[in-house]
């Protein structure tokens, strides 16, 4: 009798497990905004002086000091990426991205830069190069 109550106590417990797991596996989703808070011409070595910059969160442009709040899982990843371009005739450009895993944010805010280096490909100065440092501000909403 008592090796009959051990094999339905078992049944039970791995019955409620089962069970359960789906609703604790269940998805949170967080909100997460993000803020484009600057494009940085750091250094400039003949490149250029007319520039464009853009920094995008997740495929979408946004200007400097825009923002975007997205709705996101802890599985999601927020993809941060700048560009900068030097307009002239033929216009040489950079770009960085990076990667972030919605699980790694914590509390409070956390800033992330992104360097972009542009680099002469044409006339006397060709390879002489611009460094560019784009900030994005990522906070728990």
């Amino acid at each position: 009798m008592g090796k009959r109550r051990v094999g339905i106590m078992l049944s039970l417990i791995v019955a409620v497990t089962l069970a359960v797991q789906p609703l604790s596996a269940a998805s949170k989703t967080t909100k997460v905004k993000i803020t484009f808070v600057s494009a940085e011409l750091v250094e400039n070595n003949h490149v250029g002086n007319e520039w464009w910059s853009g920094g995008y969160v997740n495929g979408k442009e946004l200007k400097e000091g825009g923002s975007v709040t997205l709705t996101l899982k802890g599985s999601d990843t927020i993809k941060l990426k700048a560009e900068a371009q030097e307009q002239d005739k033929i216009p040489e450009d950079g770009e960085a991205s990076k990667s972030i895993k919605v699980s790694t944010i914590k509390k409070g805010t956390v800033t992330k830069t992104l360097d972009v280096t542009v680099v002469e490909n044409r006339g006397r100065y060709s390879g002489e190069q611009a460094n560019w440092e784009f900030t994005f501000k990522i906070q728990k909403v």
